[in-house]
């Protein structure tokens, strides 16, 4: 059988219907109810099986890159502003598919299926970019952290980070994402210098259309990339006010780092629609680029068949609950997922018994960050909070070249 190709997983390709359903309109209201009432970080809640996605969170970091030639464009321009420029664009690029792809396609945002640690989501693109390829794993269950790494060699350029969310209630459900990514480019003007690294932070997240129950992602407040080029990236996230303002609404800058007044582009527009790059500062620039989010042509994510698949791999690991979900079948799916709940459960009583961890197959918890972290961090006010990612965590190159299926012979996520 050829490879599966999907966006980003071969389990979302059935419908899952819109809204919630009318048979489920007063249980909706009762969930609700409950987390306004909730104390606490609502991540920790057990959602009510109908308002499952057939998506688990480790899936999200495909959509970073689901248009592979935006992803390694900066790779090629030898101008560092202007390659500056092209990270932002690429940046902005993936906002449509990190927060409005589910709600475009199922007719609302779905909650995601939670990790379960030690879960794997590989695969890779293929197109004129070259080959990009894709790990992404669970690395913390409590509290929940995904890691991932994306990298095209064929033009030295690679993504890696991790993320965890805190989710809390006021109004509606606030997400805040705690981590970052970074890219590192090889100089195309100079192959043999050092990378360069570009720090990125995550926006904030806000659900909205609750009351409707037909829930879809806001970002709020800013975020930063910032280069060891000597430049940054600011973009302001604003939604739909009761009187003005259109929803998912943004504008960005690019600035020399310490010199946010001398903006050398701007950008604005909305992030699942478009969005339009300007030189200098303003509605008055000169337009130097349009970018459309929707008419973007995706490359699909290609990933090997069930069958071929490890039973870490979230596809496989997840078969049945997907299944269940897809057909409306919510005993099944609550019975599924506490056969994978359950053995987690078991598999860290044992190894905190032995006095031993969980072995990651791709990835590493750092002492620190590396010394490039304060320059790029201390200028944007970013700093690291690694008491609530269970650590920092990094891509380790020796661990993946020799990882190998069956990732963890002998065991299984259902014990």
């Amino acid at each position: 059988m050829s490879p599966s190709l999907n966006t980003p997983t071969s389990g979302s390709s059935k419908d899952e219907g819109g809204g919630v359903s009318p048979q489920n309109k007063g249980s909706w209201s009762s969930f609700l109810k409950s987390i306004a009432s909730f104390n606490g970080d609502l991540s920790s809640m057990t959602a009510p099986p109908f308002i499952l996605g057939t998506l688990s969170l480790t899936e999200f970091s495909a959509y970073w890159t689901q248009h592979p030639s935006v992803f390694v464009a900066p790779a090629a321009e030898k101008d560092p502003a202007t390659r500056a420029l092209l990270v932002l664009k690429w940046f902005l690029s993936t906002l449509k598919p990190s927060y409005s792809t589910r709600n475009d396609k199922y007719g609302s945002e779905k909650k995601p299926l939670n990790p379960f640690l030690g879960e794997l989501f590989l695969g890779k693109w293929e197109d004129e970019a070259g080959t990009t390829e894709l790990v992404s794993e669970q690395v913390s269950h409590h509290p929940p952290v995904t890691a991932y790494c994306i990298q095209n060699a064929k033009h030295g350029i690679k993504l890696e980070g991790y993320n965890g969310q805190k989710a809390s209630f006021s109004r509606t459900i606030h997400i805040k994402q705690i981590g970052h990514a970074v890219l590192t480019i090889t100089p195309p003007e100079n192959p043999s210098a050092p990378a360069e690294t570009y720090l990125i932070t995550l926006p904030n997240i806000h659900i909205e259309g609750l009351i409707y129950g037909k829930p879809f992602v806001e970002l709020n407040g800013c975020t930063y990339i910032s280069s060891s080029t000597g430049y940054t990236s600011k973009i302001d996230y604003s939604g739909k006010g009761w009187v003005s303002g259109k929803k998912n609404s943004f504008t960005a800058t690019l600035y020399p780092t310490g010199k946010e007044k001398d903006v050398l582009y701007s950008v604005e527009g909305q992030w699942p629609e478009a969005f339009t790059i300007r030189e200098g500062a303003g509605k008055h620039g000169t337009v130097i680029d349009n970018y459309n989010s929707r008419n973007a042509p995706v490359t699909p994510l290609i990933v090997p068949p069930l069958e071929q698949q490890d039973p870490w791999e979230a596809n496989r690991a997840w078969d049945k609950v997907i299944r269940a979900i897809t057909k409306g079948d919510m005993d099944t799916t609550n019975a599924e997922k506490s056969k994978i709940e359950n053995a987690q459960r078991e598999y860290r009583r044992k190894e905190q018994s032995e006095g031993r961890e969980w072995e990651r197959r791709f990835f590493n918890r750092a002492d620190k960050a590396e010394e490039w972290w304060e320059s790029l961090a201390k200028s944007i006010g970013e700093r690291i909070e690694a008491e609530k990612t269970g650590g920092v965590w990094r891509f380790d190159t020796a661990k993946a070249e020799t990882a190998r299926r069956p990732f963890h012979d002998g065991l299984s996520p259902t014990g």
